[in-house]
C-alpha cells in the first residue's frame, strides 16, 4: 500500500481522500475516479478550450469519469449550443461511450466474425453466468463491467477477451472462471517466464523498414526495442521490452506518469503514428511492423497499458 505522502494523481486535491477506501488500498497513483470533486462547468470549459468537436469532448469526459455523467452532457449541450437529444444521440450511438458508471474491471468479449465462428458467444454467455449479469451491465459490488464488441484488432488469435487492457487469446468457456479469479487476485501480477500470453516480437520502422531491435541490450532477457522520444523540452532514447504483454522499459529521462510521448524512428527520424485510438485512454497509438507479417500498436502515454497486435 502506498503511504499518503507517496500517492500521486488526483488524490492530492480530492476532498474525499481522507475517507477513500480505494486510496487506502491503492498500489499505484489514481488518475480517474468517480468521486473526485470537480466543478463540471470548469471541466467542460477546459475541454472546449482544447477542442470544439463533440465526439472528442465526449471522449475526454469518458476518460475522466470512466462514463458520461448526465450533468456533464447537459453542460456540454448548453455550452456548445447543441440540443441535448443530439448529444445523447452521439453518446448512445458509439458503443465505446457509457452512460452508466463502469466497474473497477472492464471485461470486453469480441463477437466479431472471426471470433464468433470460434465459439465467442459461448465465452460471452459463460461470463454472464459467472458474473450473474448481462453484457452491458455492472456487478452490484462495482467490481466488474461486461461488454461485447465487434472487433478488438487481433482476429487471428480469437476468440479474444480483453480485461483491463490485457489481451487473452483462444479463450474457451471453461477458462472464464479462472480468468475472473485471476482478475480478482490481481491481473497485474505477471510471471514473464510462465505466462503464455507473453511472447517475443521483432519489429521495424513502418517508414524505412529498418529494424528497431537493439540486439546488444536486453530487457526481460530478450533484445529490446530501441526508439527515440520527446516530451516537453526533453529528447532522448527509450527502450521497450520486446515481449508482447510485458510493460518493462528503460528511458534516458525520468518520465512523469500520464505524459504523452512523441515517438520517432532512430534511423529515419519519422514520427511513428498509427491510425488507431488507444482502447484505454483514446490517445493515438504508435505503429511498428512485426517481422513475419502484421503490426503491433502501443499507447505512447506513460502508464497506459493499451496495446493491439494484428498478425
Amino acid at each position: 500500500m502506498l503511504a499518503k505522502k507517496e500517492v500521486q494523481g488526483i488524490c492530492t486535491t480530492c476532498r474525499h481522500a481522507s475517507t477513500c477506501t480505494r486510496l487506502k488500498f491503492a498500489t499505484e497513483p489514481i488518475w480517474h475516479c468517480d468521486e473526485f470533486e470537480v466543478k463540471i462547468p470548469n471541466l467542460v470549459e477546459n475541454l472546449l478550450s482544447k477542442n470544439n468537436k463533440l465526439i472528442a469532448i465526449l471522449e475526454d469526459v469518458q476518460n475522466y469519469y470512466n462514463y458520461l455523467p448526465e450533468e456533464t452532457l447537459k453542460e456540454i449541450s448548453g455550452r456548445m449550443k447543441i440540443p441535448l437529444k443530439d448529444v445523447y444521440g452521439v453518446a448512445t450511438f458509439y458503443k465505446s461511450f457509457s452512460l452508466k458508471p463502469r466497474g473497477k474491471h472492464l471485461i470486453s468479449v469480441c463477437l466479431g466474425t472471426a471470433c464468433h465462428v470460434r465459439g465467442a458467444q459461448a465465452v460471452a454467455s459463460e461470463f454472464e453466468k459467472q458474473l450473474e449479469i448481462k453484457a452491458g451491465d455492472t456487478t452490484p459490488d462495482k467490481e466488474f463491467s461486461l461488454e461485447t464488441v465487434n472487433c478488438l484488432g487481433a482476429c487471428a488469435l480469437g476468440p479474444i477477451v480483453v480485461i483491463d487492457g490485457e489481451y487473452f487469446s483462444s479463450v474457451k468457456a471453461r477458462m472464464v472462471k479462472q480468468l475472473i479469479n485471476e482478475v480478482s487476485e490481481g491481473l497485474g501480477k505477471i510471471d514473464i517466464k510462465k505466462d503464455q500470453r507473453i511472447f517475443p516480437v521483432e519489429v521495424s520502422c513502418p517508414r524505412c523498414n529498418h529494424t528497431l531491435m537493439k540486439l546488444e541490450h536486453l530487457i526481460d532477457n530478450y533484445p529490446c526495442i530501441h526508439i527515440t522520444v520527446s516530451f516537453g523540452r526533453k529528447h532522448g532514447w527509450y527502450r521497450l521490452s520486446s515481449l508482447y504483454g510485458s510493460f518493462n522499459f528503460e528511458s534516458e529521462h525520468e518520465i512523469p506518469l500520464d505524459t504523452k510521448l512523441n515517438i520517432f524512428c532512430p534511423h529515419c527520424h519519422t514520427e511513428l503514428i498509427g491510425g488507431y485510438a488507444c482502447p484505454e485512454c483514446r490517445t493515438t497509438m504508435v505503429t511498428m511492423i512485426v517481422r513475419g507479417g502484421g503490426t503491433v500498436q502501443v499507447c505512447p502515454r506513460r502508464g497506459c497499458k493499451g496495446h493491439i497486435l494484428d498478425i
